[in-house]
């Protein structure tokens, strides 16, 4: 499996400099909005491939996940927020925003297998491997 754009953390750091600055950039009359990506971690076992997103406090069927011509795309759109007129909010620290990840995948894992699931804030999905299929052992005849 291969994963499209990795950055170094120091490149990390850098881009998430930039996304703070220019988040809070006016640009004709609107903010820029912050590209949120969630962290993720992939695990690589005999029987295939585990990916865990860090993405708490959203409903599982706020995520589209797709498989379109060898890349995965796991997608999360921002709903709108119902508006209180009783409540001002004080003080807001995070906010769900929308992402999109892709990821590309190559002809070892089996596309129509995978599997997901959301539980604790951890989008979860598996990636099974293809059977490796085993040509048998030909000797070869010296004439």
């Amino acid at each position: 499996m291969t994963m499209v754009k990795l950055h170094s953390p120091a490149q990390r750091n850098l881009n998430n400099f930039f996304d703070e600055f220019f988040n809070e950039l006016p640009a004709f009359g609107k903010t820029v909005n912050n590209l949120f990506s969630p962290a993720v971690n992939i695990l690589e076992t005999a029987d295939g491939y585990h990916m865990e997103l860090n993405v708490p406090g959203r409903n599982k069927e706020d995520f589209n996940i797709t498989v379109d011509k060898g890349l995965l795309s796991i997608s999360y759109e921002k709903k709108e927020e119902a508006k209180n007129d009783d409540v001002k909010v004080v003080r807001r620290e995070f906010s769900y925003q929308s992402f999109k990840r892709s990821f590309t995948v190559d002809e070892k894992i089996n596309a129509e297998a995978i599997q997901a699931k959301y539980e604790n804030g951890l989008l979860k999905l598996f990636l099974p491997k293809k059977a490796d299929v085993q040509q048998p052992v030909k000797t070869i005849n010296i004439q």
